[in-house]
């Protein structure tokens, strides 16, 4: 099982945003959609979010919306519901009241203008299940319960500051495309020496 923790960015849509009557600035959006195939994470696997994955941390954990994953800029918190987290037919949604702050601003800007377009969000996972599909010859992770942390408005993806490494993929039994791709040219080898 993977315990490091896991960060997943996506790309939406369109990130809500407005101004309230009291000046407040709010962002929302969604933070992933159920059973959407995710793009190809570290060249390996492909994944998906079952509905339900994050109902547990909606339950029992904080959960901190960040700043590009930077814990010292820190957007809004579940405790204070300053961030409002919902799970609904469509994926897990999210509002951020934003801060009156200099970063709280500079993230209402960014985003206004689209500069930031994408939400990640970190994750430990408690249970997944792995599907192999060999048509594509490629795996296929489906997330079926997460234990949610933090969710950030970003603009790039994330993956590369993820401490999942393919030796930790190895672990589960998933097998690295590359490898797949030596064992398959070295039985094919092995078949052409037995057919002399």
């Amino acid at each position: 099982m993977i315990t490091d923790k896991e960060i997943r960015y996506l790309t939406v849509p369109k990130l809500d945003v407005r101004t309230q009557d009291d000046g407040t600035m709010s962002i929302g959006g969604y933070v992933v959609k159920w059973d959407q195939r995710s793009g190809l994470i570290w060249g390996e696997f492909y994944e998906r979010v079952a509905k339900g994955a994050f109902a547990k941390s909606l339950e029992e954990n904080t959960i901190k919306a960040l700043w590009n994953h930077r814990m010292d800029y820190v957007l809004g918190s579940n405790n204070n519901k300053t961030l409002r987290l919902e799970e609904d037919s469509a994926g897990l949604r999210f509002e951020i009241d934003l801060p009156n702050n200099s970063w709280g601003k500079d993230a209402y800007e960014s985003i206004s203008r689209g500069d930031v377009d994408g939400v990640s969000f970190g994750f430990n996972v408690r249970s997944d299940s792995w599907q192999y599909i060999k048509d594509e010859d490629i795996y296929e992770r489906t997330l079926l319960d997460v234990d949610l942390r933090e969710v950030s408005p970003t603009p790039f993806p994330a993956y590369p500051d993820s401490k999942v490494a393919k030796r930790s993929l190895e672990d589960l039994g998933v097998v690295p495309k590359e490898q797949r791709k030596l064992e398959k040219e070295k039985l094919l080898m092995e078949l052409d020496l037995l057919n002399i």
